[in-house]
């Protein structure tokens, strides 16, 4: 629980800046219609030397997408000129700047047509200068009306030209995509929103892999491919999600309840070219984000870029096949989509074999000219096996293989989400609302070896027995229902944009976990280790503002408040004798799990239900300075919690979750140079947690730990120009426990990331039409990990690329991942383990590891039909 004073100083606060802002705020202005974008500067299309032979007159038809900063994003040729003058109206295009279309005050994405006119020189070809291009006149501008998604009205001011140039003669039309969607409010410089654009030429196997566009992450796996991702953030050994909120276009991702991982976060459902952008907030910073937000949140946001009905094949090492379809209609906005994905492959070593299936759908239904409902449909199973852990001595020795197993049992994983969700938003005059209802249905069976045979301890209530196996045998089946909201409320005071919004989030889960201990000759279970039955419930609400008292000045954040309520029968609530002192005919000679007598044989039944709840009052705030000069400061401080799984409820105690207190102090820059946008960020991070959990593998799990600090520092950098896209982050910590101060174990000290894309229309063309070629290069470090007894890790050191070639309707893509075939170890350990003897164990620590997966090449050729032409 967070400091009661602090907590009403924070509330207090608040409110008196509501106030004075209220006391002083008029009435909004009534809501405009839609603006379209403004010309900010141009280039000008220079007439093609290699045209001038023809001396025609030409228009050539452009369809150019503008983001809400006012950058071009997307083009596409809608109406050709041929292949030499549609490039010198892209290259010309790619160019320009806008100020982006507005909805009243509020800057959204838009669609428009440019057409250019090319006129030849009157002077002879020979004396006329092609290679400086003209500025267009600053009276171009686009027409003044404007009309949303389906009824764009096509409008004509001409424009002169001159000789030997040509110019865009209007922006024809407006087509606003996505008019509505309220986008979030930054909090911070932590606060990462990364569109994909480009950069989708970088390999990623999945979408777990979207999250390295955001600096920090390390993602690691040792469950098989249909397992999460172990995830490690600014010092936090997340593990499969525990202490990362996650997130799709708003619904929940992580698993409440689950005793694997409570929080468990399976991002494998969501297919990586329905992935728009990413946008990841480290840090508790936002009073939006809830329950497991504790190194920050990561929201997937769906759209189809990629218009029309497009087919992919995909083939490649190990047997890898993937077939895709993604439909996209024209004359609809990106949020309006369908793709559906089969996947399979042999794998990279014993037990690696997996195969999986997805189907997405979105409709986005417009409510007048303000509002949306969007409907959106998943499902998703896979089935998978899992190579486990190798010991370290066994490699050397040559017993298991670096991409072997040490137990040839991990087979027959599955997996399974089936999702419902609806979400309405609308514009009023002054007030912008949100809604959402989502339904979620999960399943998953996990087989999993840490130890071998080291636990099954010869206990008394038991049949002598021999080591039997340490085999886990875990099932999970939730259902969820919930919804969340908000209304946000905007005026003009002080000459600027003030914000209040208030929201909720809901969340009802009837969630069943079971473990046992299966027996390694036949897999039949001979113990039960957890059986737990649960309905639990987070309800929360918040406050959060953005106040600009001065143009240089905003304040940003307010208070949350969430109430966890924790029901749980435990069907095994008694597995060891408390009599064995005083044995009683009813304490029987045989194994029996789950007991059912207390001392001296006293008769209980062997179950057990629990009843509790408890709140959290959680400040976040952030005070930003800027922008000056394109630079922009933010310091922020917030606290987050994380609740624990049902095993750890008791009768009458306070829920125990676990308070993090976070402080951030970072600068930001934003400018465009040239044709380039430039993005960078600076941030220095400290973290405390209350109780931090600590990976266990006899258990299979994470479980309670001391307290712990991290501090730290991160920083990224972006570039994205008319041929190039560029990335890199970079991000040093230092996590060490409050009472020992020894070094977290798993955490990496540094991690280094960097993506290029490099994108072209090549001197070649077929049917006279250009060939588009894009290369992509991605690249990851990460420095050594502390692990138990001071041990330390190997440094990993991976890069991947692509290379693909389009035309008209069609992609080729040739991509590699490892591309230099780097032996390395994905996930390393140091436990006690014993995998062969099935006798006494020792129970020295020995290393393990798990092995990442070597050069993988795939070849994909996809067809689109019915896209822009």
């Amino acid at each position: 629980m967070c400091n009661r004073l602090s907590v009403g100083t924070a509330l207090l606060t608040l409110a008196a800046l509501v106030g004075l802002a209220g006391s002083v705020w008029a009435q909004s202005p009534p809501a405009s219609e839609v603006r379209p974008p403004v010309v900010l500067s141009h280039v000008d299309a220079v007439y093609p030397p290699s045209a001038l032979a023809e001396r025609k007159h030409t228009d050539v038809v452009l369809v150019v997408t503008v983001d809400v900063d006012g950058h071009v994003s997307k083009v596409d040729v809608a109406e050709s000129g041929g292949a030499d003058l549609d490039e010198a109206a892209l290259i010309a295009v790619r160019q320009w700047t806008f100020v982006p279309a507005m909805r009243g005050d509020k800057p959204v994405a838009s669609r428009i047509r440019v057409p250019f006119h090319f006129a030849p020189p009157a002077p002879p070809p020979e004396l006329v200068d092609t290679s400086k291009p003209n500025v267009l006149p600053p009276q171009a501008s686009v027409p003044a009306a404007a009309t949303p998604v389906g009824a764009a009205r096509p409008t004509a001011t001409p424009v002169a030209t001159a000789p030997g140039s040509a110019k865009a003669q209007t922006i024809q039309e407006v087509d606003v995509r996505g008019q509505i969607h309220l986008e979030a409010r930054s909090h911070g410089s932590s606060d990462y929103t990364e569109t994909v654009g480009e950069l989708k030429a970088i390999p990623r196997t999945n979408a777990s892999d979207a999250l390295k566009l955001a600096p920090g992450f390390l993602l690691t796996n040792e469950g098989g491919s249909g397992h999460a991702e172990q995830v490690f953030l600014r010092g936090f050994d997340a593990h499969e999600g525990q202490d990362l909120e996650f997130t799709v276009d708003g619904v929940p991702i992580n698993d409440a309840g689950n005793y694997h991982g409570n929080g468990y976060a399976d991002t494998h459902f969501i297919i990586p070219e329905l992935i728009h952008s990413v946008r990841v907030l480290e840090g508790p910073y936002a009073p939006q984000q809830g329950d497991f937000a504790v190194a920050g949140s990561a929201d997937y946001q769906l759209g189809l870029d990629r218009r029309g009905l497009t087919t992919e094949y995909t083939y490649g090492s190990f047997n890898t096949q993937r077939l895709l379809v993604l439909w996209g209609p024209n004359d609809a906005p990106s949020g309006t989509f369908a793709g559906a994905e089969y996947f399979t492959t042999d794998g990279f070593g014993t037990n690696r074999q997996a195969k999986r299936g997805t189907g997405m759908g979105q409709y986005e239904i417009p409510l007048g000219q303000k509002g949306v409902l969007r409907l959106n449909a998943t499902a998703y199973a896979t089935e998978y096996n899992s190579a486990g852990v190798v010991r370290e001595d066994d490699y050397a020795s040559g017993r298991v293989g670096f991409y072997g197993t040490e137990d040839p049992n991990l087979v027959g994983n599955t997996s399974t989400r089936a999702s419902l969700s609806a979400t309405y938003e609308n514009h009023f005059q002054d007030i912008d609302v949100y809604q959402q209802l989502f339904l979620v249905d999960r399943t998953m069976h996990l087989l999993e070896d840490w130890t071998g045979f080291l636990n099954d301890v010869q206990l008394p209530t038991q049949t002598p027995h021999v080591q039997r196996g340490d085999l886990i045998d875990f099932h999970f089946d939730e259902q969820t229902l919930g919804g969340r909201g908000f209304a946000r409320w905007h005026s003009q005071a002080l000459g600027q944009r003030q914000e209040f919004e208030v929201g909720y989030f809901a969340r009802i889960d009837q969630a069943t976990s079971t473990q046992y201990r299966d027996m390694a000759a036949n897999q039949a279970p001979y113990l039960t280790d957890a059986s737990l039955t649960s309905t639990l419930a987070d309800v929360g609400v918040y406050v959060d503002a953005n106040l600009h008292p001065i143009p240089w000045l905003a304040l940003r954040g307010g208070v949350r408040a969430d109430a966890f309520l924790f029901d749980v029968l435990n069907n095994c609530a008694v597995n060891s004798s408390v009599g064995v002192d005083s044995p009683s005919n009813q304490n029987p000679e045989v194994d029996q799990p789950c007991l059912s007598e207390l001392e001296h044989g006293v008769y209980r039944e062997p179950i057990q239900r629990s009843s509790t709840g408890d709140g959290a009052v959680m400040p976040r705030g952030t005070l930003v300075l800027g922008p000056f000069d394109h630079f922009e400061f933010a310091l922020s401080a917030g606290t987050g919690v994380r609740s624990v799984d049902p095993s750890y409820v008791a009768q009458g105690l306070l829920t125990p979750f676990v308070t993090i207190q976070s402080e951030d102090l970072g600068a930001s820059y934003n400018d465009r140079i040239g044709s380039v946008a430039l993005a960078a960020k600076s941030v220095f991070f400290s973290t405390h947690s209350g109780q931090d959990l600590l990976f266990d593998p006899s258990e299979g799990r994470s479980t309670l730990a001391s307290g712990s600090t991290r501090t730290g520092w991160s920083g990224s950098v972006r570039g994205q120009g008319p041929f190039f896209d560029i990335a890199a982050n970079a991000t040093a910590v230092k996590a060490t426990f409050d009472d020992t101060h020894l070094l977290v174990p798993y955490v990496p000290d540094l991690v280094l990331r960097g993506d290029l894309a490099f994108f072209h229309d090549l001197p070649w063309h077929i049917d006279q039409k250009p060939i588009r070629g894009t290369l992509g290069y991605g690249v990851s470090y990460v420095g050594q990990r502390p692990l138990p007894y001071s041990q330390l890790s190997d440094v990993i050191f991976v890069s991947d690329a692509s290379a693909s070639l389009a035309w008209r309707l069609w992609n080729v893509r040739l991509a590699a991942t490892n591309l230099f075939d780097s032996k390395y170890k994905l996930g390393e350990y140091n436990y006690a383990s014993d995998f062969h003897s099935q006798a006494e164990p020792t129970l020295a620590p020995e290393r393990s590891f798990t092995a990442g997966a070597p050069r993988v090449i795939t070849l994909s050729i996809g067809m689109t039909l019915g896209g822009p032409s």
